[in-house]
């Protein structure tokens, strides 16, 4: 099952926060059909190895893991893309400056609370930081450090920079960080070029029809 790894695609981690990136493994929401990038145990693996989730060590692990119990894991990925749809619905409301829904908080707070369990403090650079017990079979164990940064970002100052996508068929969130709120893409390289293109053919179209 290891061997799976290798064939999987890149992906973009380019938002901000990693909670945001897991997010926006739906793409092309505003479609009538959607792609989804988490099909299988090892597709939720590779992603958390890109973002930096997960090392090497506990990828490989994970994937003996799903490899003796493949209906388990497959399960376990509906669980994530089920709590990947609260985490989206809760952070939109935070960029449309409305309440979440309660449902959404309570899915996003079971997970907390199977994520905290397992979880405890290591003394790193004069400082501490969270991490959690490798010594677990916990498939779910992949999303631990993705739910830390939903309630972190939740709970932080940078809550306020939460925004969506302007492209027509992105509807990503990421986190604005220029100075005066301006940001208006994703990504400037994709979204910000297609929407210059489109702006760009609008302009050209209305000078040729004087």
């Amino acid at each position: 099952m290891t061997s799976d790894l290798g064939k999987l695609p890149e992906y973009e981690i380019i938002v901000g926060a990693l909670c945001l990136d897991f997010v926006n493994t739906l793409e092309d929401r505003p479609s009538p059909e959607p792609v989804e990038r988490l099909q299988r145990y090892p597709d939720v693996l590779e992603w958390a190895k890109q973002a930096g989730a997960l090392t090497d060590d506990q990828v490989n692990s994970l994937l003996d893991i799903a490899a003796d119990d493949m209906g388990a894991a497959a399960i376990a990925v509906v669980g994530f893309r089920d709590l990947r749809e609260s985490m989206y619905r809760i952070f939109v409301a935070v960029a449309w400056g409305e309440s979440p829904a309660a449902a959404d908080i309570d899915t996003l707070n079971a997970a907390l609370a199977d994520a905290l369990a397992p979880s405890y403090l290591v003394p790193k650079g004069g400082r501490f930081v969270i991490s959690w017990r490798d010594d677990t079979e916990a498939l779910d164990r992949v999303v631990w450090p993705i739910v830390r940064s939903a309630v972190d970002l939740l709970t932080s100052d940078l809550l306020d920079r939460v925004t969506l996508c302007s492209g027509q068929t992105c509807e990503w969130i990421f986190l604005d960080e220029s100075r005066n709120h301006s940001r208006r893409w994703c990504d400037m390289k994709t979204c910000g070029n297609q929407a210059k293109a489109r702006a760009f053919y609008r302009r050209s179209k209305a000078q040729g029809a004087n």
